[in-house]
């Protein structure tokens, strides 16, 4: 077994997580954390932008499920995942909370928001407000998991998952 998809539990993790970085497109060396993650949330957000346009895209919104990073890549088929998620497991701890952070809100906020905007098509001017709304307000949280990933940013995010929602969808 090659030193970057080496167990977690392994005598030497960072090694494993220096191989990882050094050999999987988008690792970044400093987190351990790739941002092929982005690509869950980015394509929710970019059918929430489109839903009302384009009718044929209602199934990929409600396909879409929430995922964790690990289940993420876990359920993907990059050749590579065993070793991203290796270097997941021995990331910055710091670095790791915060996108975990980010992505619970992320996850949750789509979660409603994908409930809500499939609950109201009948109303499709309805479904576009708050479709539209709930992508502007999530496209910065993209961006701060970015930061994250990237090694720019590793604060917690300030709103919490509830008061995230209420405000999305306050009329």
């Amino acid at each position: 077994m090659s030193a970057a998809v080496r167990a977690p539990d392994s005598a030497a993790p960072e090694a494993s997580v220096d191989v990882a970085c050094a050999t999987i497109p988008n690792i970044n060396s400093a987190t351990g954390l790739t941002t092929d993650y982005l690509n869950h949330f980015n394509e929710a957000i970019m059918v929430l932008e489109m839903i009302t346009m384009m009718p044929e895209c209602i199934p990929d919104l409600e396909a879409w499920r929430r995922k964790t990073y690990r289940e993420h890549y876990t359920q993907s088929n990059l050749s590579h995942r065993d070793a991203i998620i290796a270097a997941y497991d021995n990331a910055d701890c710091v670095a790791r909370e915060a996108l975990d952070s980010v992505a619970e809100t992320l996850n949750v906020v789509l979660s409603e928001t994908r409930d809500v905007v499939l609950r109201n098509m009948a109303t499709p001017d309805t479904a576009a407000v708050l479709a539209l709304r709930a992508a502007d307000w999530l496209k910065p949280l993209i961006a701060r998991m970015a930061a994250v990933i990237n090694g720019t940013a590793t604060a917690p995010i300030g709103a919490d998952t509830q008061s995230a929602i209420d405000e999305i969808f306050s009329q």
